[in-house]
Order: structure tokens, then C-alpha cells, then sequence
């Protein structure tokens, strides 16, 4: 959350997707009404510390530890929020201030909040749960929405993998110690991940589309959906057919295990530094685009999802929901669950992080996998990846460049146009290409006018260029 989307939210105030509560010491008791209706409407902005007039009156400091620990303990409390929901608090600091910011995504499930059900109404709460065309105007909402949530009656526990079933548990353990999966039985488990559910138009309940794409055997997940599949692709000499293939028709999980192979089997590995940590960075960047792949796609179409490597590029596709079009802005990026139930299943197992992580850290590893590049996410009814594996000369700094040799090669180049306290402003950039002016003033002492005029001059001498917008966009250093 950035300030000045903070700010903009203030400035909007209440209405059917802002809600604000003092919760100055604790959380206010009508708090997970207000959850509960963001979840069964369209989702929603929910700032503890702010009065109903949007004006930022602060959470004591010494609360918040206790405050956050209550949220998500009654988020996964089916007496307090039914079914349960995960969601990630975010302290915020706004003019010496302490605020709680929650992005409450919409569910593809009916929800509700100490045994009642709300629904956003303007910018309060509506309790509907006695009113019953309200409530079965919801379900089927829910119902016809997300294909998901497609119920069929036949679809029993007998049709699941056993062996696939343990394995979850095993993973939900090695995420959580102490997950609650460990010791549920089979049922309880896909009771308690949503996986079973009761079809208003027939009156019938089963297990969903959601169950057999996460847990049926293949014979039952090609009876429920005879289209789907995943293709992997290796189109590096042979470009008119492919190299290598996985052609791939099994469950989402063992599909998840399969297209990382396929990636580690043709793509290098690069040493990387998580803090003191060393760590995978291919397994970091394409962990989250194969997740991107199989749980963001409309599996109610036949189009089938690609995962394509090429000489100098990756490239995924996928038939989606979209709720924008275009280039995928991580600046200005809302995110939205396309299949939640199934998104909120891989997060349980190890496979995600929290709702929006994903294309955040597509953006942060890319450049890191290969410098200087930058990752196109375009959405669209086909949302595409496209990771590049080459960046060209001249776009920006070479890959084998170091700070250092970007810096002598500026000094050679541009002897005859240097700008005054270049390399200060010129270093941020080759770590940081998305850094903004405001950001260089601020770690470089100079004031934001003078760092504009620096910038101007750099840009007019040839030694950097802009891509794309002010907000969005990024830096190169032409050599």
C-alpha cells in the first residue's frame, strides 16, 4: 500500500468497498461483519485507526502485535468466520500514526460472520441472513461466477487420490507446523478447504470442480472437464513443432511439480542471496508463474493453458476472467482471485503467499534472473507472461556489467557531457531501474528539483532513458 494510495482512499471515504473503524486498543466487534460482507460483494479496503469521517486517528502501537494475532486467528475460526479466510494485515505509517490496512479480496464462497450472513450494501453492512431471496440471490451469484464452485452430485470422496490426500498433509505441516489438516480426517479436510458444496438450483450437494481439479484421480478430472490440460514446450532449434513436451492432464498439484521440473530441466539456475539465505532464484521467479498459470484461468473454457520456453524468452497462456485489459501496471495493481477457493488450497500447501504476491515478485526476480529485464503481464479474455530470457544491447546496462564497469564505460562514453553529482543518482538507478526521483532525492540528500535537473540532463545527454509512464515505468542506461 502506497502513500498515496492511502491517501486516496481517505479522500474517497466510505462506500461499498472502503470501510473504516477506529479500533484505536482492539479491534471493533462489528470488524468481521464488515469482512464477512466484503467477502460475499466484491471485495473491499477495511483501515483500522481511521474514524467514520476518514480521518487517521491511530492504532496504539503497543496493541498491534495482539490486534493482528486476533484477526488472523478468527479469520481461520469457523465459529467467528465461516468458511474460514486468510488474509494478511499490513501496518501502515501515515503522519506519525499507526494504521492496519486489510485488501479483502471476494470470495467465490458465501460467507459468514458469527453465524450470520452480511452483504455490502452502500457503505454499511446488511444482515440478510433472514432474508432468504437475498441470500439465494447470493449463493447463485457465487455459483454462476466461479466455475469453481460447480457442484456435482456424483462426485464422492471415493473418486479422490488417496495417496494425494496424504501427501497435502504432509505439505500443509511442512508450511504450518501444527496445521489443522494433520489430524482431520479426508471429509473434514475438503469440508474445511470449501471443496463441498450444495447446488441452490437442484438441491443436490457434492464435491466441486475445485475438488476434482485439486484432488480427483485423472480418470474423474477428465470426466468433469474433458478439455483440460497444461502443455509444456521447449522451442528453441525446432520452432515449427517443439523440441521437448510434457503434455500434462493430471490434478493441479502434481501439474504445479510437473511444469517446475520442465522449467529445471531446461532452464539454468543463478546463485542468489535472500538476505544471508541462499536460495533457488528460478525456482523464486517461475514458482510464481506457474502458480499464475494453473490457479488464475477459467477452466470453464477449452482453451488449453501453454508454458512455452524459447531461445530468448518464456511464455505462458491462459483463458481468463479478465477485470482489466492490457499491460499489468505492479505500481497501480488490484489484485483479484480468479479461482479462490483453489488459490486459497495452493496457499495451505506451500504453493502461494498472500493474494497479489505473485505478480510483486515476478517483477523482483526477473531483473535479478536476468538484468535488466523487464516482465510483461498482460490481461486480456488470454492472460500472458512473457519473462525474457536475453536482453539486447543498448536497452540497458549488459548482463555481465558491475556497477563499476556501467560507471567507467558512462566516464569514456560521455566525457564531454557530464552532469554535476551524476553518479549518485546514475548508481541508484542501475540497482533499482524503477526507483523515482522522489526515491534518488531521498537516499541521495539532493533536493527533488535538483535530482529533476539531473535526470533531464542525463536523459538529453543520451546516458538513461525512460520506458514508459512516470508512474509504471523505469529506467535504462544506454551503452
Amino acid at each position: 500500500m502506497t502513500r498515496e494510495k492511502l491517501e486516496q482512499l481517505l479522500q474517497l471515504g466510505e462506500g461499498i468497498d472502503i470501510e473504516f473503524k477506529t479500533s484505536q486498543f482492539e479491534i471493533n466487534k462489528d470488524t468481521f461483519d464488515s469482512i464477512c460482507a466484503f467477502l460475499n460483494r466484491k471485495g473491499g479496503h477495511l483501515l483500522l485507526g481511521v474514524n467514520d469521517k476518514g480521518k487517521p486517528q491511530g492504532v496504539m502501537e503497543s496493541c498491534i502485535p495482539t490486534m493482528i494475532n486476533n484477526l488472523i486467528t478468527s479469520a481461520n475460526n469457523p465459529v467467528k468466520l465461516t468458511p474460514p479466510f486468510y488474509f494478511s494485515p499490513q501496518v501502515l505509517d501515515y503522519e506519525g500514526r499507526k494504521l492496519i490496512y486489510l485488501y479483502i479480496p471476494e470470495s467465490s464462497q458465501v460467507h459468514s460472520a458469527g453465524g450470520r450472513i452480511f452483504d455490502r450494501n452502500g457503505d454499511g453492512d446488511l444482515d440478510i441472513t433472514r432474508q432468504s431471496a437475498l441470500v439465494t440471490n447470493l449463493y447463485l451469484r457465487k455459483q454462476t461466477t466461479y466455475s469453481e464452485n460447480r457442484v456435482y452430485p456424483y462426485f464422492e470422496l471415493a473418486d479422490c487420490n488417496p495417496e494425494l490426500l496424504k501427501r497435502i498433509r504432509i505439505l500443509a505441516e511442512n508450511r504450518r507446523p501444527g496445521h489443522p489438516w494433520r489430524t482431520m480426517s479426508d471429509e473434514e479436510i475438503i469440508r474445511s478447504a470449501g471443496l463441498r458444496q450444495r447446488d441452490l438450483i437442484t438441491g443436490k450437494e457434492g464435491l466441486t470442480l475445485a475438488a476434482a481439479l485439486l484432488l480427483g484421480k485423472d480418470a474423474t478430472i477428465i470426466s468433469a472437464l474433458p478439455h483440460h490440460k497444461t502443455d509444456a514446450l521447449l522451442r528453441v532449434d525446432n520452432l515449427d513443432r517443439y523440441d521437448d513436451r510434457d503434455d500434462i492432464r493430471t490434478n493441479l498439484i502434481d501439474s504445479f511439480d510437473r511444469l517446475m521440473a520442465f522449467i529445471a530441466k531446461h532452464l539454468p539456475d543463478k546463485f542468489y542471496l535472500e538476505g544471508v539465505q541462499s536460495v533457488s532464484l528460478r525456482d523464486r521467479l517461475f514458482r510464481e508463474i506457474v502458480s499464475n498459470l494453473l490457479i488464475h484461468r477459467e477452466f470453464a473454457n477449452g482453451f488449453p493453458a501453454k508454458l512455452i520456453i524459447e531461445r530468448t524468452r518464456v511464455y505462458t497462456e491462459n483463458w481468463s476472467r479478465p477485470h482489466g485489459w492490457g499491460l499489468v501496471d505492479p505500481m497501480n495493481f488490484a489484485p483479484f482471485p480468479k479461482n479462490p477457493v483453489i488459490a486459497k488450497f495452493f496457499k495451505e500447501i506451500g504453493r502461494v503467499d498472500e493474494l497479489g504476491s505473485g505478480v510483486r515478485n515476478v517483477f523482483k526476480y526477473s531483473p535479478e534472473y536476468v538484468p535488466g529485464a523487464i516482465p510483461e503481464l498482460i490481461e486480456g479474455d488470454i492472460f500472458k507472461t512473457i519473462i525474457p530470457l536475453k536482453v539486447e544491447k543498448g536497452e540497458t546496462q549488459a548482463v555481465t556489467d558491475s556497477w563499476e564497469d556501467v560507471r567507467r564505460k558512462v566516464r569514456r562514453k560521455f566525457a564531454e557531457k557530464f552532469v554535476e553529482n551524476w553518479e549518485g543518482a546514475l548508481e541508484l538507478i542501475f540497482h533499482d531501474q524503477y526507483i523515482s526521483a522522489a526515491g534518488i532525492a531521498e537516499k541521495t540528500g539532493i533536493t527533488g528539483r535538483a535530482v529533476q535537473k539531473q535526470l533531464a540532463k542525463m536523459k538529453e545527454a543520451g546516458i538513461i532513458a525512460r520506458i514508459g509512464a512516470d508512474r509504471g515505468g523505469y529506467w535504462v542506461i544506454q551503452l
